[in-house]
């Protein structure tokens, strides 16, 4: 018997309705809390009509719909650009994510340049930072390449400690302008040039910084750590979204399980 028969419907019916609900999980994500989720909403509301038309055989607006649907789908390749492309990054990102994870766990095939971030003197240097009101965009490199944006600014090879990070963003420092990028416990780059979100919708006191923040973790798997000039504030932000932590020992150890 090759299929596995639930009053009429297969087990390859199912795999394809799980399937189709990834997708559409993955697309909202990709939209969620951006001015593109109307247009998905509007494109989902157009394709339950053409099909609603072709199931009820009204052949006049069923031809109009789906002239629409055919010519459209170029449209929405350019509309949906930005969008489509953080999909293929976050598609390969997990496939990278996985095999990342089987890595780590076979210690024999770990080298010597696997190594660990030190995620501690990053946030003790956000903290200090951020009781004297010191802003800082800090991006932790994962498993997409940021070398199309440490590019941008000044190339290091600088070992992560909680001095280093507090003498790049000291106020009179050259490189405090710009974000580091920190990849296996080196600072790669200074004064790096982020892309700047500005679809989302986020309250008046976050500035430029969580933009960018918000920016580069849409359009790759990296994570930022933001400290606010105007109230010394941290922020945490994966995915195009704050992350929320009740205190630094919680905020270490989010990181961690992302970093791992």
């Amino acid at each position: 018997m090759d299929k596995l028969n639930f009053w009429d419907f297969s087990i390859i019916d199912f795999i394809d309705v799980f399937l189709v609900a990834i997708l559409l999980y993955y697309v909202y994500k990709l939209v969620k809390g951006t001015v593109a989720i109307n247009i998905f909403i509007g494109i989902i509301t157009i394709y339950v009509i053409w099909k609603l038309t072709d199931f009820l055989n009204m052949q006049m607006l069923h031809n109009i719909f789906d002239g629409f649907m055919k010519v459209g789908i170029i449209a929405l390749i350019v509309v949906f650009q930005p969008e489509i492309r953080k999909f293929l990054l976050m598609v390969g990102s997990t496939n990278l994510g996985s095999q990342r994870k089987i890595f780590n766990k076979l210690k024999f095939l770990k080298t010597e340049n696997n190594t660990e971030t030190d995620i501690a003197a990053i946030v003790s240097a956000c903290e200090k930072m951020g009781s004297s009101y010191t802003g800082a965009l800090i991006v932790l490199e994962r498993n997409n390449n940021l070398d199309f944006l440490t590019a941008t600014g000044d190339a290091m090879n600088i070992m992560v400690t909680q001095p280093i990070i507090e003498s790049i963003f000291f106020k009179n420092s050259p490189l405090h302008d710009g974000a580091i990028v920190i990849a296996d416990n080196i600072v790669k780059a200074t004064r790096v040039i982020l892309p700047v979100n500005n679809e989302k919708n986020i309250p008046k006191r976050f500035g430029l910084r969580h933009r960018a923040a918000i920016g580069v973790t849409e359009k790759t798997d990296a994570l930022a750590l933001v400290v606010s000039e105007e109230t010394g504030q941290i922020s945490y932000i994966v995915n195009g979204e704050f992350v929320m932590f009740k205190d630094i020992e919680e905020l270490l150890s989010i990181i961690a399980k992302d970093l791992a």
